[in-house]
């Protein structure tokens, strides 16, 4: 009876844990060619009330920037860096220097030169971290995979 009465409540305990992880940003990927050699790959960031992300250039000495990883490839080569709309800008007392950042919702974009004319899949990772007024999540990694139809 004692087992019983402790497996339920570690059952109990680890739900409820689990159902208390936060996850205030939703993540959405897109691309599209613009001519038969290039293409833009579209990645957006839903956030939830009251949450905010920050820039892909938010200086350093504050909180961790949104960043993209896209591994070599064979079948495509990154034109210039990631883009973005204008952020909002304010000075934030917890890091004590100006921050960009961005609420509600978010596109970046990434220009590509294709190798070939067929289809492929362009793969990577982001890292970002998520902030409201109260408290900052720790910096979380997210992997993508981004097909782009031939033309």
């Amino acid at each position: 009876m004692k087992r019983l009465l402790l497996i339920i409540a570690v059952f109990a305990i680890s739900k409820s844990a689990f159902a208390q992880i936060e996850a205030p940003v939703k993540w959405a990927y897109a691309a599209k060619r613009i001519s038969p050699t290039e293409a833009v790959v579209f990645i957006r960031a839903t956030i939830e009330p009251e949450w905010h992300i920050y820039s892909i250039n938010q200086k350093d000495g504050g909180p961790v920037k949104t960043s993209f990883t896209f591994p070599a490839s064979k079948d495509y080569v990154l034109i210039g860096k990631a883009s973005e709309p204008t952020p909002a800008t304010k000075f934030e007392k917890a890091f004590g220097i100006d921050v960009s950042y961005f609420e509600k919702t978010v596109t970046f974009q990434q220009k590509i030169k294709l190798k070939t004319p067929g289809a492929t899949v362009v793969k990577g990772s982001l890292e970002y971290m998520t902030c409201n007024d109260r408290k900052c999540l720790p910096p979380d990694d997210v992997d993508f995979s981004i097909p782009i139809n031939a033309k």
